[in-house]
């Protein structure tokens, strides 16, 4: 006699929002849990949105090391793959710059018509050099790893140890080791499939910390809401709107003109890049973004699988129109007015100069504060004031963080079309199904 199983559930999966919902969900529900720990001074609340924000972030660093190192290592040794290699490395660099002096331009010129620095009403009180800087000398010095793996310790405040990273140096030791591998030849091809294949376990345990961004979201937003509320964002309400507007003209002026002299259609552009720009604006990390920036660079927009490999890891790393351009330009403008000195040409000459070079320093990490110091520190401003804008940071970060991945999508696809490898049939595709499942998919294959 037979038995029919009855369960109606059986080997169905849960049916989840699509992941966009969720996120704008989490930033609702995160928005009203904070405005709800403020209101009522629920330390606890506060206190729980703060870990599980603070979680997912420390999750996100966690991976960085081994994600950029193997990332920037592989995608150096598939250039061999790429005709022409040198040639689109060089014009990955070109339009890196040209779209960051955009940028800065933006940024200044902003600056100049609001005045932000003087229409603040921030107590000067919150000014305060900031634990970390960044100089030039900093900068350069940085460039040399200190150990194999990038890492430095320091002692906690309850006497622990704590370990931190550079980025930029991983990123250098990356590149070596890829040119190392270019150099050797077939000798290294295990020591690549090797990388290949711990790259790719990488990756999947991102994956599985990117399914947590709603939760992520949830705490960030909430923890953001009930710390400073509108306390701090009123007083630097024209600094965070200036921040704002110019990324937003960046985003929606600057990269649909662009595209449109190449003869694609922004549209198209911006529904392929959705999911990696809506996960940067929750996660504000363009190396945690990376892997997602890399398959819609590849499967929506049509780059080719070889070349984004290598555009898309270096970019996730130096290249920052948010971070990198529009902020410091219009802080550098801020903390001058609100101090009382006066820029002159040579100061803003020296601010696009430094954006342009030397947006390296942000290495794709949370926050912009190094970027910001090095422009202060240049122009010989007062460090002090990074202080009165840290607190709102947060806010401005996400952003800050959705546009420089906007840029990060859209150099390789500029480059791929000038170069007539584009596939302009990908691009001009239907976006159908979950993105980042399929990205999943993608990577293990």
């Amino acid at each position: 006699m037979s038995r029919t199983s009855t369960t109606p559930a059986a080997g169905r999966r849960l049916s989840l929002p699509p992941f966009w919902a969720q996120i704008l969900g989490a930033l609702v529900l995160g928005g009203v849990l904070g405005y709800v720990a403020r209101s009522t001074d629920a330390t606890w609340l506060t206190t729980t949105l703060d870990t599980v924000g603070g979680t997912f972030v420390q999750l996100l660093r966690t991976i960085v090391v081994p994600l950029v190192f193997l990332a920037v290592v592989v995608s150096i040794a598939r250039l061999r793959e790429v005709s022409n290699a040198m040639r689109l490395a060089l014009q990955t660099l070109l339009w890196f710059a040209i779209t960051a002096l955009i940028s800065v331009v933006i940024g200044i010129g902003l600056g100049l018509l609001t005045d932000p620095g003087l229409r603040t009403s921030v107590d000067a009180g919150s000014a305060a050099t900031p634990d970390s800087t960044g100089s030039w000398t900093d900068f350069l010095t940085g460039l040399v790893p200190v150990n194999v793996l990038g890492l430095t310790g320091s002692s906690g405040e309850a006497g622990e140890v704590v370990l931190d990273f550079n980025v930029l140096q991983i990123v250098v030791l990356a590149l070596l080791v890829g040119a190392a591998v270019l150099k050797t030849g077939d000798k290294a091809a295990p020591f690549l499939a090797f990388a290949e294949s711990a790259l790719a376990v990488v990756q999947t345990v991102l994956w599985w910390i990117i399914r947590l961004s709603p939760l992520g979201t949830l705490g960030l937003i909430g923890a953001a809401v009930a710390t400073y509320g509108w306390d701090l964002l009123g007083p630097l309400a024209v600094f965070t709107v200036d921040v704002y507007v110019g990324c937003a003209l960046v985003l929606l002026v600057v990269y649909p003109v662009i595209l449109r002299l190449h003869g694609l259609s922004p549209v198209k552009f911006f529904s392929g890049a959705w999911p990696a720009l809506q996960l940067a604006f929750v996660s504000r990390s363009s190396v945690g973004t990376m892997p997602v920036t890399q398959y819609v660079t590849t499967r929506n927009l049509g780059v080719p699988q070889e070349y984004a490999s290598f555009a898309v890891p270096l970019g996730a790393t130096t290249k920052m129109d948010g971070c990198a351009a529009v902020y410091p330009a219009l802080a550098a403008i801020f903390v001058a007015q609100f101090f009382g000195i006066e820029l002159g040409l040579t100061d803003y000459l020296l601010i696009a100069f430094v954006s342009v070079i030397g947006s390296a320093a942000t290495a794709g990490l949370t926050g912009a504060v190094v970027m910001l110091t090095l422009t202060l520190s240049t122009l010989g401003l007062p460090l002090e004031g990074v202080g009165l804008l840290l607190a709102i940071d947060p806010v401005l970060d996400m952003m800050r963080t959705m546009t420089n991945v906007a840029g990060q999508a859209l150099v390789p696809t500029i480059v791929a079309r000038r170069e007539g490898i584009l596939d302009v049939a990908a691009y001009e595709g239907d976006r159908a199904g979950d993105p980042l499942a399929a990205a999943q998919e993608s990577a293990r294959a």
